[in-house]
């Protein structure tokens, strides 16, 4: 059975939320703190998390946060801001998806399926490495290495990359990016794509203002450079 923890200080809420999952068949554990959330659930390796954001003791970016350190399992915001700071900034710190409270319980259910489909396939792709010059991307570890030293990437920035090295040399479009990586058809507004390309040329010292390691192909998207990684690190590259 699928375990979800769900972080959630509103108790009626919650036990909604709890009542509706279990009866689809989940294991849920509730916690309505964010006190001791981060290692609650790194203790207990929930398949999937639900996480407020605004909670006591701890707010939910800052659980997110802890959480992609040692933690890789799917993360969905529940969030009453429907502002695209919020948004962006769950996204970037390492979040799967979001959802705007209220809360519609088959919108949620359907959330989840598509996060839980999406991180099994991705979990069940092939483990052959990519290495490209310089550049080292571990599948079965989920590492990336570059000249010798490790890079620190979020789940997301390591299925991005891994995206882009796969189709490497060849342009991939916003709308099939974000389909492979959000499970749903780009509405011309999110910008989750954009923020977790600009993040993943900051960690691997691209130039922002001249990428060449990814690049920006106008008006067809995003091109992984193979001939970028043979180049060593700048001193102002280094990530």
């Amino acid at each position: 059975m699928t375990h979800i923890t769900l972080v959630e200080d509103d108790v009626r809420l919650a036990n909604l939320i709890q009542q509706f999952l279990e009866s689809n068949n989940f294991s849920v554990t509730v916690l309505n703190s964010g006190e001791n959330a981060p290692q609650l659930i790194i203790d207990s390796q929930p398949d999937l998390v639900i996480l407020d954001v605004m909670l006591p003791k701890m707010d939910g970016f800052t659980i997110c946060k802890r959480l992609r350190k040692s933690f890789d399992k799917p993360i969905i915001f529940l969030t009453a801001k429907d502002s695209d700071f919020d948004h962006v900034l769950g996204l970037e710190i390492g979040a799967d998806d979001y959802i705007i409270k209220p809360v519609v319980p088959h919108v949620l259910l359907a959330h989840i399926n598509v996060v839980l489909r999406r991180s099994s396939h991705q979990s069940s792709n092939n483990h052959q490495d990519i290495i490209v010059g310089e550049l080292s991307i571990l599948k079965k570890s989920r590492r990336v290495i570059y000249q010798q030293q490790a890079v620190d990437l979020t789940s997301h920035e390591f299925e991005l990359l891994w995206l882009l090295a796969k189709n490497a040399d060849e342009p991939l479009n916003r709308d099939y990016i974000h389909k492979q990586m959000i499970g749903r058809e780009y509405d011309g507004l999110d910008r989750s794509v954009d923020v977790r390309i600009s993040r993943l040329r900051k960690k691997l010292g691209d130039d922002p203002n001249n990428p060449y390691k990814i690049i920006t192909v106008w008006g067809k998207g995003y091109l992984f450079n193979t001939n970028a990684w043979q180049q060593p690190l700048t001193e102002q590259e280094t990530p």
